[in-house]
């Protein structure tokens, strides 16, 4: 089936839903490197007409990449609820924005409808919508997950604490962390990326973490970002060990997940093992995933996507697993996938609703590389509208500069700034916590650092 659309006395034709989608795409430096971006600002506007008029049947119809060859794909077409689609079964893509804008729409129905949804439907209708459209729809989406702490409740924003250290030398992350939780970050999880993936480092990372959790009834989830097959190693090894949540960089299709050495075997004995540890206090939401547009294309693993579609095809992945947190890491990948401040600012807003949409607690790191047309203003813009959008989570590293992994990201204090202006809190069992340990007053503004002996007694002398 081809899909046609007159543009004056031009009329431009689309040969499958695939192309469809990937002219209709915003611009970005990653369709085009891919050469599957809309070749002119009117094609790209012919592509939009177009695709407002597809059935959303018709992505039940027809799989955009091949069924057979791919398992993200059986995923996405046999966990479909078709019982949740029905009251949208009958729209077009242009019509479920509407509804998903309409005052009537409110976030229970927005639950309601999430496992109705596919992927490509997501992405299909977030190509209709502008800025506030992705605004306005996340912010009705409601995903409320727990394990210590309780994240993505109304009126409350959390923050991954990313603690990262080129050598993995405990004494400096250590101090990073008991910084940032002094700065009232950490609610999401502390996570650190590790310079290695050994058994023996991951392990030792884990109990720092945990230790530093039990010494001081801190209300956190941790967790060390090694491979998955790194940390099931550590659970196989030991009943007892200290492992929060289980990490796993994802993809939308097989083929992008098997480069990074995982399949959907592989994430469910992940999961089955972390919840047979039975670690958390108020709910057994055990994995963490990180995506990232541009991910399937680096790895030739796009089967010709548009990058935005394969990145909501991950949301599918994340979703079959329960995560407590699900993160794109929007300006990692660098300027070859999103060249410039306003691609990076319109990736996050199209990842956190797309990812909300289809019942995924989305947060985003808002980062860039050093490399891209982007700087600390185009975050702090980024930053304050998935605030208003209501995103589950951001990152909080120490001055906002990551020395391991070399890009710019947020800091512990732009979260401050994000919850103050916003009135927004911290997840609920983490602000009492706070509370008790007076990092923050009863209005939740922080209080004197010299106030925290028993905290600051937990750094090492040498640092």
């Amino acid at each position: 089936m081809d899909y046609t659309q007159a543009i004056g006395v031009r009329r431009y034709r689309f040969p499958d839903l695939k192309t469809l989608l990937a002219r209709a795409s915003p611009e970005r430096s990653g369709d085009q490197l891919a050469g599957v971006a809309a070749h002119s600002a009117e094609e790209r506007v012919a592509a939009c007409l177009a695709l407002a008029e597809v059935p959303l049947s018709r992505f039940l119809e027809e799989p955009l990449v091949p069924y057979e060859s791919d398992e993200v794909t059986r995923l996405i077409l046999d966990s479909h609820d078709r019982d949740a689609f029905a009251p949208v079964a009958a729209f077009t893509v242009g019509e479920l924005r509407d509804w998903l804008l309409a005052e009537t729409t409110d976030p229970a129905a927005l639950t309601t409808l999430a496992p109705g949804l596919i992927p490509e439907m997501a992405a299909a209708v977030s190509k209709l919508m502008r800025n506030q459209d992705l605004i306005a729809v996340a912010r009705k989406c409601r995903v409320t997950t727990r394990f210590r702490t309780t994240v993505g409740l109304p009126g409350r924003l959390s923050t991954r604490l990313q603690p990262n250290h080129p050598t993995d030398d405990p004494r400096g992350i250590l101090a990073s962390v008991i910084d940032g939780l002094l700065y009232a970050n950490g609610d999401a999880v502390v996570g650190i990326n590790p310079a290695s993936d050994s058994v023996a480092t991951t392990r030792s990372l884990l109990q720092l973490l945990d230790d530093l959790r039990q010494a001081h009834a801190i209300p956190m989830q941790s967790c060390v970002l090694a491979h998955v097959t790194t940390q099931l190693q550590i659970m196989e090894q030991d009943a007892a060990a200290p492992v929060d949540l289980v990490f796993q960089s994802i993809a939308g299709t097989e083929a992008a997940n098997r480069s990074f050495g995982v399949t959907l075997a592989l994430l469910q004995e992940a999961l089955e093992a972390a919840r047979s540890l039975r670690r958390g206090t108020v709910g057994d939401n055990v994995m963490y995933f990180e995506t990232g547009q541009g991910s399937a294309l680096s790895a030739d693993a796009h089967h010709g996507l548009d990058q935005q579609t394969c990145e909501t095809r991950a949301y599918a992945v994340a979703r079959r697993f329960e995560p407590l947190l699900v993160n794109t890491v929007v300006g990692f990948i660098g300027p070859e996938y999103l060249y410039d401040g306003k691609q990076i600012i319109r990736a996050g807003l199209e990842d956190h609703c797309c990812g909300k949409l289809l019942g995924v607690p989305m947060g985003v790191d808002i980062c860039y590389t050093n490399h891209a047309e982007a700087d600390q203003n185009d975050m702090d813009t980024l930053l304050t509208l998935l605030g208003v959008a209501g995103v589950n989570f951001i990152m909080g590293v120490p001055g906002a500069d990551d020395i391991m992994l070399n890009y710019q990201s947020t800091s512990f204090h732009d979260a401050l700034y994000l919850r103050e202006v916003l009135g927004l809190r911290p997840a609920p069992e983490f602000e009492a916590w706070l509370q008790r340990m007076q990092i923050v007053t009863a209005d939740n503004r922080l209080a004197s650092r010299r106030s925290n002996a028993a905290l600051l007694s937990h750094l090492p002398e040498a640092v």
